[in-house]
């Protein structure tokens, strides 16, 4: 193993507790947002620290990703390790899949489409995921629900069965970059055109629902005055994005919102692997706080209860406890302790 692994010291995380009994159920998304959402792995840390486990996840695009493989069995801890391993010992590599042009890489040429010259996202797969991750959804200890896009149909697709690691593919096949993927007859590509923050998918069954924002905001470049044509193409990604999503929020919200910190980043930041983990501590540490909360107590945050797909500073942001305001919340958890055995 590299000795870049050493690089833990920098987002530190707890080992992670057995998950407890007679807890209520979790619904939880991860969202979309290319290398940004590198920082859903700091958000599972709460979950493994707490000894928690959602009963479902659901996945857009880099969500789907890293949900796969938390799924499968993998603690947090271990994504981790092998993300660093990964994009830390194999940098030039990874810089070039994602930075450098299809010509001048004949070491990577297995990873491009000969039809069309873009990444080959099950090839990328390969390369990123362990043996442990399933392949199949019928092998994940917990079930996931994993959101693409079919281009013909202009429409969302969930898979839950079937090929995962084809659904996951499909799902982070954002166009420009990565090849559509094909599966029975259809062209699918990325989730994040439809459904960049999929918390929607993760209600039923469940006593509330978490959702962890990754998606991204347009950073002005310090020696131009205004973005070139490649910048505005992947920040086209970052609109549609914030747009589905506040519009979401407007009719439907999650019980608990977090926006992981990383909007900063750029869509194709693979290698600052470190920093964005870092950037997602505070976030993290949010999480943990509001899954207390929520797990043993009538009242939330003011903030947890009014959620907004934009980031709040931190000036406006208020920690005064006030009665929930969510009825289903209220309800749900009043429910759960009404029917708890005694001692669970």
């Amino acid at each position: 193993m590299p000795s870049s692994m050493s690089d833990n010291t920098l987002t530190p995380s707890l080992p992670p507790k057995p998950p407890t009994a007679g807890k209520p159920a979790i619904g939880l998304a991860l969202g979309g947002g290319g290398a940004r959402g590198l920082a859903h792995v700091v958000m599972l840390e709460a979950f493994d620290e707490l000894g928690l486990r959602p009963k479902v996840i659901a996945g857009t695009s880099i969500g789907a990703v890293i949900g796969a493989a938390y799924a499968s069995g993998m603690s947090a801890r271990e994504i981790r390790a092998q993300m660093q391993e990964v994009l830390s010992a194999r940098f030039e590599l990874a810089r070039d899949l994602f930075a450098a042009r299809a010509r001048t890489l004949p070491r990577v040429s297995r990873f491009f489409s000969p039809l069309n010259a873009v990444l080959s996202p099950e090839a990328l797969l390969d390369l990123i995921y362990p043996t442990r991750v399933a392949r199949d959804f019928a092998q994940l200890d917990i079930p996931m629900k994993i959101i693409a896009t079919d281009f013909y149909a202009l429409d969302a697709h969930i898979f839950e069965m079937g090929n995962l690691r084809q659904a996951v593919a499909a799902s982070m096949a954002l166009p420009a970059i990565f090849e559509p993927i094909v599966i029975d007859g259809k062209a699918y590509v990325d989730g994040g055109l439809v459904n960049p923050l999929p918390y929607d998918l993760v209600r039923e069954g469940t006593d509330f629902t978490i959702a962890i924002d990754v998606s991204g905001v347009p950073v002005p470049a310090p020696d131009r005055a205004h973005p070139t044509a490649t910048e505005s193409l992947f920040a086209a990604s970052f609109i549609f994005e914030r747009t589905i999503i506040r519009e979401k929020l407007k009719t439907e919200q999650p019980d608990i919102l977090i926006q992981a910190g990383t909007s900063h980043f750029q869509l194709l930041d693979i290698w600052k692997v470190d920093d964005i983990l870092a950037a997602a501590i505070p976030a993290k540490e949010e999480l943990k706080i509001k899954l207390d909360r929520i797990m043993g107590a009538e009242t939330l945050p003011i903030e947890m209860t009014r959620p907004t797909a934009l980031p709040v500073p931190r000036s406006q942001t208020s920690t005064a406890v006030v009665p929930i305001e969510k009825p289903r919340l209220l309800r749900r958890l009043k429910s759960f302790k009404r029917t708890r055995k005694p001692g669970v």
